[in-house]
């Protein structure tokens, strides 16, 4: 049966317990500035890496906040053993692929995971990490109303579900906590599943919205 399991988990708040985003905002100094600015998230957090690197900060500094993140030993246990008993783990999320993938391989679940699905990230010739939207927003919009313009996780489940439906019939378990969350639960079949996590907006929505 587990072999027939995809795991999807949203990263913030799901599988850390805070925000990745935060943590490098506080830990970093600028909570302050973030405020002011915070207009459009993204674009937001990708000035304030900007104005990180013009303070003399590296993505040496950056690793190092990241690393420093919890994460309850109960999750990884979960994440391990899921992986042990042969589901599959993904995780779509609104972070990006920098900040997850520091953080989960120095935790050593990195391996774990066979797709990540986020914003994408590099280090540019100037040491500057630099953060892009999934969606590229110069093209046609994913045209959802639940979804930020940068990314669209329904759309991501979609994919999931047209992939697998070639190796035969999987079961997904979907986990996340968000508003942006709840798009994607709306895609699942069935026989799939949803674990939200209590008292936050995702649950709050399914318990609004049932039928």
């Amino acid at each position: 049966m587990a072999g027939n399991t995809v795991v999807v988990f949203d990263f913030d708040r799901t599988i850390i317990d805070g925000d990745s985003d935060n943590r490098v905002i506080t830990e970093m100094g600028l909570t302050g500035l973030f405020n002011k600015l915070r207009f459009n998230l993204l674009g937001t957090l990708s000035w304030m890496l900007e104005e990180l690197h013009s303070q003399g900060k590296t993505v040496e500094d950056i690793t190092e906040c990241l690393k420093g993140t919890p994460l309850d030993q109960h999750i990884i246990a979960a994440i391990k053993a899921a992986h042990a008993l042969g589901c599959e783990l993904r995780i779509i999320s609104n972070a990006n692929l920098f900040y997850i993938e520091t953080i989960l391989e120095h935790q050593g679940v990195w391996g774990c995971f066979s797709r990540i699905d986020t914003n994408p990230s590099f280090v540019d010739e100037e040491g500057r990490l630099r953060i892009l939207p999934f969606h590229d927003l110069s093209s046609t919009p994913h045209g959802c109303k639940l979804c930020p313009p940068y990314m669209c996780k329904g759309l991501v489940i979609d994919q999931i579900q047209a992939s697998v439906s070639d190796s035969g019939e999987k079961r997904i378990i979907y986990l996340g906590d968000g508003n942006g969350d709840y798009c994607p639960t709306l895609k699942l079949g069935e026989n799939d599943f949803v674990m939200p996590r209590k008292k936050y907006p995702l649950c709050k929505h399914i318990h609004a919205n049932q039928s």
